[in-house]
């Protein structure tokens, strides 16, 4: 009853725009293919207009032996003619050791006007025994969109 409670809550809560909502998975997944061991895995796995919006849906696999108390990335979207259009931390929160987690954030511009998006590094990776290039040493990044991911 408690899980569904909480499976409640989380869908009244929706998405929170840039620096809120999330989706958790419960159950331990399997490796990412292609994924390295001790690294995050990054997948841009949906884009979708919310108006005149987009948003980003990533599924994140954490693949080190410890969670991963924040996580903050510096992301760069680029327009549809290659330039830089926006600059931005993005907070996947926490992200606990062998876990799935969905990620969402939206940006103030339709997705036909997003190309690719480039992870410039991690601006915040908290993590005890971690060291400070745990969050972007060995990222494996993939995308299901017409978007390219580039790390």
């Amino acid at each position: 009853m408690a899980q569904l409670a909480h499976f409640t809550a989380a869908l009244a809560l929706g998405y929170c725009g840039v620096f809120g909502g999330h989706a958790t998975a419960q159950e331990a997944m399997p490796p990412v293919p292609g994924a390295r061991p001790e690294a995050i895995s990054i997948e841009l796995s949906a884009a979708e207009d919310i108006g005149a919006a987009c948003k980003l849906s990533f599924v994140v696999t954490n693949s080190h032996g410890q969670d991963i108390d924040k996580a903050v990335y510096e992301m760069v979207l680029f327009d549809a003619a290659g330039q830089v259009s926006r600059l931005t931390l993005l907070d996947f929160q926490d992200l606990p050791a062998g876990r799935l987690r969905v990620r969402q954030f939206q940006f103030p511009q339709p997705c036909a006007d997003i190309s690719r998006v480039l992870i410039n590094g991690a601006q915040t990776c908290t993590a005890a025994g971690l060291d400070v290039g745990g969050c972007s040493q060995g990222l494996t990044l993939t995308s299901r969109t017409k978007m390219e991911l580039l790390g």
